[in-house]
């Protein structure tokens, strides 16, 4: 299957998003969008819906009200509460955070509104205890975190409906807190229901799965997403790639029927799930092992990210680099095993960039060579190009002619970029080139 795929490319074709990714697991091709972000509930049994968006909320109808995992974002938690009542008008008794990200919790103040309007008690907010520290951060890294969600998500967020807002409180002040709070494991009992909620730590440390023995199910919250492990995020904090395998493998270990991720598309089927779980934990888990086998015999971090690699045949349609790729990975393990220094004894204690590129454009006689160069190289070697014209800028800042051939770099970087990460960063700074030519002052 060509990898030429990205969020929002496919088309949705047929409602029920089980008998996609059937097709897709069954057949090895995705042909229909896995991610659909539509504010529909899907009813997969009779207690079990889930309400698709960014990201969905999995709703368990039992004796006792519903429990529900996570409530999506602060754009689309409206509608996703009003799509969860087209389904069932019963009180939530639980609102169970998978872990603290904004698209998870950031639709809660619309669930504890929909509670008081129909006079329902407020849920009980249950999260790992960790996910408190996570929402006190955020309010401290309050205009830091906006400004990473902006170059990461605003070229699409709009066109793809994905509800994650860029307001001046990046977590809402209506986001509800956690009101039961624990740290290994812990029992949701909501008629003859349990949720047996676990906690290990992969795209974050505050992360909670979930067992549900009476429907055999897994709630999995972002350990399963339908794109490649988001683990090794560029912007974001330490991701934890072999707890995340492990975590996947206690999964895989309990032969579910149902897996519910809080992305993408759900899976139905003992066979089905296993492969999901299997093949995502062992791409993972390769990773880790190239990486500190490299890290073991003193291998720089430039020649890891060049060398460890995986093998085409292991991505597969549940698992495409179109949000997070291999390569981040790599060098978050190589910032959780070995710190911050990549061993290039030059960056222990650096010159500024800027003073670096004075020097490098005087040798090159001047920084228009730099330029000339940098786009000689698009076709061939785009990626020096980058380094090359990044030098040009820092040298001459003011240069019209280097930020015009910086937009063009980083605009056709950006375009033959997979994943979301890249694409966002790449084109982040095409723009910020592009806005310093249009803002130049004009010759006559």
């Amino acid at each position: 299957m060509a990898l030429q795929l990205s969020l929002g490319q496919l088309p949705i074709i047929t409602d029920d998003p089980v008998a996609v990714s059937s097709a897709a697991i069954d057949n090895g091709e995705l042909t229909e969008s896995f991610n659909r972000i539509w504010q529909k509930a899907s009813v997969i049994t009779d207690d079990i819906a889930v309400v698709e968006s960014f990201s969905h909320m999995i709703a368990f109808r039992t004796g006792d009200g519903l429990v529900c995992f996570d409530a999506s974002g602060t754009d689309s938690g409206p509608a996703v509460v009003d799509a969860l009542r087209v389904w069932s008008g019963d009180p939530v008794r639980s609102l169970v955070f998978t872990h603290g990200h904004i698209d998870h919790v950031g639709g809660s103040g619309a669930v504890a509104a929909d509670a008081e309007q129909r006079g329902h008690q407020p849920p009980d907010v249950v999260a790992h205890d960790a996910v408190r520290s996570r929402f006190e951060r955020y309010q401290l890294t309050n205009d830091w975190n906006n400004h990473i969600n902006a170059r990461q998500f605003g070229g699409i967020s709009k066109r793809s409906k994905m509800g994650i807002g860029f307001g001046a409180d990046f977590l809402p002040s209506n986001a509800m807190w956690p009101t039961i709070e624990y740290s290994s494991t812990h029992t949701i009992t909501a008629g003859d229901t349990d949720f047996q909620l676990f906690h290990d730590r992969g795209e974050t440390d505050d992360h909670t799965w979930a067992w549900i023995p009476e429907h055999r199910a897994i709630c999995a919250g972002d350990f399963v997403t339908w794109v490649f492990p988001n683990c090794g995020n560029p912007q974001k904090v330490q991701r934890y790639p072999a707890e995340w395998a492990a975590a996947l493998r206690k999964m895989d270990a309990l032969g579910a029927e149902y897996l519910f991720g809080a992305h993408g598309l759900p899976v139905h089927g003992a066979d089905r799930v296993h492969l999901v779980l299997d093949s995502l934990a062992s791409a993972l888990e390769s990773l880790v092992e190239q990486t500190l086998q490299m890290m073991n015999n003193g291998e720089s971090l430039d020649s890891i990210i060049h060398a460890v690699s995986l093998p085409d045949d292991a991505i597969k349609p549940w698992m495409l680099p179109v949000y997070d790729e291999p390569e981040f990975i790599v060098r978050n393990l190589w910032r959780l095993y070995g710190g911050w220094w990549d061993q290039d004894p030059s960056n222990l204690k650096p010159a500024p960039r800027s003073a670096v590129a004075t020097e490098v454009a005087a040798m090159a006689g001047g920084t228009s060579a730099l330029v000339e160069r940098a786009l000689a190289l698009i076709s061939s070697d785009i990626k020096v190009a980058c380094h090359l014209i990044e030098f040009a800028v820092l040298a001459d800042p003011s240069s019209t002619a280097a930020h015009g051939a910086r937009a063009e770099i980083y605009q056709q970087r950006r375009n033959g970029e997979l994943s979301l990460m890249s694409k966002g960063i790449f084109a982040a700074a095409a723009n910020e080139s592009r806005a310093i030519v249009e803002d130049a002052p004009k010759s006559d």
